[in-house]
């Protein structure tokens, strides 16, 4: 559907806004899940160490992607984790979203973290987080795509961050055979940036001279130095008694 990338441009940046503050939410509620599937396991289970440390790293993925989401530390992501940066998409952030949302919804089978044992009012707030950020998660991935202007390089977190004035905010880049590669890749920028130019800035090349060459004459040039090298004006001739003929002879 290009026709509708212009007039969805607008309303995209709402959208993806208001879905922005729900992952922020549904991010949170994960902690929160965590939180509590954390403190059960140590009360109940006797194996609570591993247990203890797949809740923390949920937890922990958790504020992990809730600071991208914020944009804190830009730059960082931008260089370490580009699929979480401006230049990537939404699928990336919605496929963890996804893994996070099975994750939590997989630990209500267990004995330490069923309804049992953790009550009912504890056991809604997992089951419930599990939900809301798996379905956050899939509408990061549908959004991405529905928003995104592949042609004019622009992804969805662009769209998010800038609206419409993301279509004029950044070139694209193609190949020699004038096919679009799609977004700028953050390596492809650093060697252009980074890579010594062999060539001049200059707009004119200068011409290659004209042969054959005009090589002026030493300056100060002492003829004398090189008269040691001057064959002799009055040169002998040799006596004939010395040629090997008459040599022979004797």
């Amino acid at each position: 559907m290009p026709f509708l990338k212009k007039p969805l441009a607008g309303p995209g940046y709402i959208i993806l806004n208001i879905l922005q503050v729900m992952n922020i939410i549904g991010l949170l509620a994960v902690i929160a899940a965590s939180t509590v599937m954390l403190v059960k396991t140590f009360i109940i289970s006797k194996f609570f160490f591993f247990d203890a440390v797949s809740h923390v790293i949920t937890a922990s993925i958790a504020v992990f992607l809730i600071v991208s989401e914020l944009s804190l530390f830009h730059s960082y992501y931008a260089r370490n984790w580009p699929l979480l940066s401006l230049s990537s998409g939404l699928v990336a952030l919605g496929m963890a979203m996804v893994v996070l949302g099975v994750t939590l919804l997989g630990n209500l089978n267990k004995q330490a973290t069923s309804q049992k044992s953790l009550g009912l009012p504890f056991w809604r707030i997992v089951i419930s987080s599990g939900i809301i950020i798996l379905v956050l998660g899939v509408l990061n991935i549908i959004c991405n795509y529905i928003f995104r202007d592949p042609k004019a390089n622009v992804t969805a977190r662009e769209i998010r961050a800038l609206g419409v004035v993301a279509t004029q905010s950044r070139p694209s880049i193609t190949n020699p055979a004038g096919l679009s590669t799609g977004s700028p890749k953050p390596y492809l920028l650093n060697r252009q940036n980074t890579l010594p130019s062999y060539h001049s800035h200059t707009e004119g090349r200068a011409s290659p001279p004209r042969l054959p060459l005009k090589i002026s004459s030493p300056i100060n040039l002492d003829r004398s130095q090189f008269q040691k090298f001057e064959r002799s004006k009055t040169v002998a001739r040799p006596s004939e008694a010395y040629h090997p003929v008459y040599s022979e002879k004797f």
